[in-house]
């Protein structure tokens, strides 16, 4: 009675635990960085076809790839910490939008 009491709850837990393991073993989505030197207001004719691009190659943020924005506001030197920053969150590649940027990048 016992062995089967202990066989139940084993497979109780094998069952509950199941899901999260496999959703675990799921690959995770692609990041890319997209990098410029200028604020964020007013550049959407830079984003929307940069965004275009990547659904034309299928890749549709938010489904099967993100995309981390980083804008320097016009001040260039912070450009060499916002790539880095990209780095540490290991972007599978960094869009460096400009000179100043790819620079950076």
């Amino acid at each position: 009675m016992i062995a089967r009491r202990s066989f139940i709850t084993l497979l109780g837990s094998a069952a509950t635990a199941w899901p999260f393991a496999a959703r675990a073993q799921q690959p995770t989505m692609p990041v890319v960085g997209f990098l410029r030197s200028t604020p964020a207001t007013g550049f959407a004719y830079i984003v929307d076809p940069f965004r275009q691009g990547l659904n034309d190659a299928g890749f549709v943020e938010g489904k099967n790839v993100a995309i981390e924005y980083r804008w320097a506001d016009n001040q260039e030197d912070r450009l060499p910490g916002l790539a880095a920053d990209l780095l540490r969150r290991q972007v599978a590649a960094i869009v460096g939008v400009g000179a100043p940027a790819a620079q950076a990048a």
